[in-house]
């Protein structure tokens, strides 16, 4: 589940203090807002042009004033929207103007189970108004809110981001260049070396000939776009060991008041095994969050196991894989470093009782537990300081 504190709204937010629920369906084409207020009994209908937040605005004052008219007084507000491509601003601009906004998780929303459904932005927008009412007076179980990371921390975040998109455009280029001369009988070239260009002129096919001029030229080109994304990836990584290294000096200050995310970044990569871009993943994506206990931060990482029972019949889903992607790929690679540079840590031995002798098959599957374990115990470290039983700590 999504970290959030749940008594947010707990002293303005109850049914009787909250008067007017608003959701807002997005969309690339338009926008839905549903409404409701003490004025009506039914979810009202309004439909905009998409990203106009002034008319989402005008809507909302129209709405107070003719409750101030009816019946004396003036309104509160509680607004949301799903999380997704629109990001964090409408949220932002909102509470700067004392709107309360809350930014659902689509997924924890209740559907209709049924085969065939009826689904549309007006529907949703109901639906996401009785919700938002139901979590106003305490039922704060119909939905997950997300946590929304302040300007600077969203920002932080990008650098990230950016580097896990080069990587992948690095693996691309690196592939296609491959395969393109895997179909001439040449297996040998590494097109990330410095004199790869160069190189390229030499190469002999499997059948005694050069490269035809139109493969060749395809392959120049596929290298400069090769070339270009490795130097930006190099800037990339520069600057998120930069951070780190600015992070280390403010802690060296007796006087300085460090950030906490730096002084995570910090701690984290003192730990024998976990890198900058480990320390740097876990810190952005995950730590800088509120959690209550481990089993809020093991659900919300995904990493957690998904039951099902019913009756007599039970079976394993695997695990839940509700957080980010990114996140829950990078802990298994920390996983199995972990294993390899922290072999005395009780973590290690944990997982080294439970595989002995077992095949590779399932030495996969208890890396999963382990990464969940490791997990919440980076993430006690990082925020407390509790070293992991037995873990090195340069």
């Amino acid at each position: 589940m999504p970290a959030q504190d749940a008594t947010v709204f707990a002293s303005e937010s109850s049914e009787s203090a909250v008067h007017i629920f608003v959701s807002i369906e997005m969309s690339r084409a338009a926008w839905v807002i549903g409404v409701h207020t003490p004025l009506a009994d039914k979810i009202a209908i309004h439909k905009i042009v998409a990203g106009d937040a002034d008319a989402v605005l005008a809507l909302i004052d129209r709405l107070r004033s003719r409750i101030v008219t009816a019946q004396g007084y003036t309104p509160t507000v509680l607004c949301c929207h799903e999380a997704g491509y629109e990001g964090f601003w409408l949220q932002r601009r909102f509470g700067a103007l004392g709107i309360k906004v809350i930014v659902i998780d689509p997924a924890s929303l209740l559907v209709n189970r049924r085969a065939k459904r009826a689904k549309t932005d007006r529907i949703d927008a109901r639906d996401m108004v009785r919700a938002l009412m139901a979590h106003a007076r305490g039922e704060h179980q119909v939905l997950s809110t997300v946590r929304v990371p302040t300007v600077e921390q969203d920002d932080e975040r990008r650098l990230l981001r950016e580097r896990q998109r080069l990587v992948k455009e690095r693996t691309a280029h690196t592939n296609r260049i491959k395969g393109l001369l895997k179909t001439q009988g040449i297996a040998e070239f590494d097109p990330r070396a410095a004199d790869a260009k160069q190189r390229l002129d030499s190469l002999v096919t499997g059948d005694g000939r050069h490269l035809g001029r139109r493969l060749e030229e395809e392959i120049v080109r596929e290298l400069q776009r090769l070339a270009l994304v490795m130097g930006q990836l190099a800037q990339v990584e520069a600057e998120r060991d930069r951070v780190i290294r600015e992070a280390k000096s403010r802690l060296d200050e007796p006087t300085a008041d460090c950030h906490r995310d730096g002084a995570m970044l910090v701690a984290l990569n003192r730990l024998k095994g976990i890198g900058t871009n480990d320390a740097s993943i876990l810190v952005r994506e995950a730590f800088w969050r509120d959690f209550r206990n481990r089993r809020e931060l093991g659900g919300w990482s995904g990493l957690a196991p998904a039951p099902w029972a019913s009756g007599s019949v039970v079976r394993d889903q695997g695990i839940t894989k509700a957080g980010p992607p990114l996140l829950r790929a990078q802990m298994i690679q920390i996983t199995w470093r972990w294993l390899f540079w922290q072999p005395d840590s009780r973590l290690s031995q944990w997982f080294k009782e439970r595989t002995a002798g077992a095949t590779g098959r399932m030495r996969r599957i208890m890396v999963v537990a382990l990464a969940r374990k490791l997990f919440v115990a980076l993430w006690r470290y990082a925020t407390t300081g509790l070293v992991p039983e037995g873990a090195i700590v340069t």
